[in-house]
């Protein structure tokens, strides 16, 4: 699966040659001229990493990271800014970015930035968040609007495979392989049953409707 690259910058030449550049490098990417959806991006896409503009309407990019990690979102980010003092590089690590590209750039320089911060922090992710949902894997735990869900390891295995996969249909079959380790000793009604159990610990009231059984096929974490 290819890598996603969030890229924002209000410089409309600017966002299409950093697109241009890193779609032609292999990653699929997402543009936006302001930061008014990328909450909504990150929550419903697997983004690798963030490519921020500090100069941007109504924001300034730094400012905006620092907000985002304040909320939980862990994803890498580097700063592709004009801004290029000493003072403002450090202030720009200071508020939550991983690395810092000053303005203009070389694109092999890009290129080579952007991979080497893929490479290293695709090796581990710590922190997973989707929408409400917040899975830390230092301490194997699950938070939900800032509650601690307690779940038995099945039931962290299996909620643990639908948030690393949101939005896509995993038939039974692959679930038992993915989280049992076997299709062979075990029906289908075991996934019904492990489901059913989680959905009454991560939506006791049945209002979030976070997994979805799609009839004679799987399940949909959305």
């Amino acid at each position: 699966m290819n890598k996603t690259i969030l890229i924002v910058d209000d410089e409309e030449d600017i966002l299409d040659l950093m697109d241009y550049t890193l779609s032609s490098a292999g990653y699929d990417t997402i543009t936006c001229i302001d930061t008014s959806n990328v909450r909504d991006i990150l929550d419903e896409e697997d983004i690798s990493l963030i490519l921020m503009d500090r100069n941007l309407p109504g924001v300034e990019g730094s400012l905006f990271i620092q907000s985002l990690r304040n909320e939980g979102y862990s994803h890498p980010v580097i700063y592709i800014s004009a801004k290029d003092l000493s003072d403002d590089i450090v202030e720009g690590f200071e508020r939550g970015g991983d690395d810092y590209i000053t303005k203009p750039f070389k694109i092999n320089e890009l290129k080579a930035r952007v991979t080497a911060m893929i490479r290293r922090t695709s090796k581990t992710q710590d922190i997973i968040k989707y929408k409400d949902i917040i899975y830390n894997d230092s301490n194997k735990s699950f938070t939900i609007d800032g509650s601690v869900i307690k779940l038995t390891n099945l039931e962290s295995d299996l909620f643990l495979e639908f948030i690393k996969n949101p939005n896509i249909l995993l038939t039974r079959d692959v679930l038992l392989q993915r989280v049992w380790g076997d299709t062979q000793n075990r029906q289908a009604k075991t996934v019904n049953v492990a489901i059913k159990r989680l959905k009454e610990h991560i939506d006791p009231k049945g209002e979030k409707n976070y997994i979805q059984a799609i009839r004679g096929e799987g399940y949909i974490f959305c």
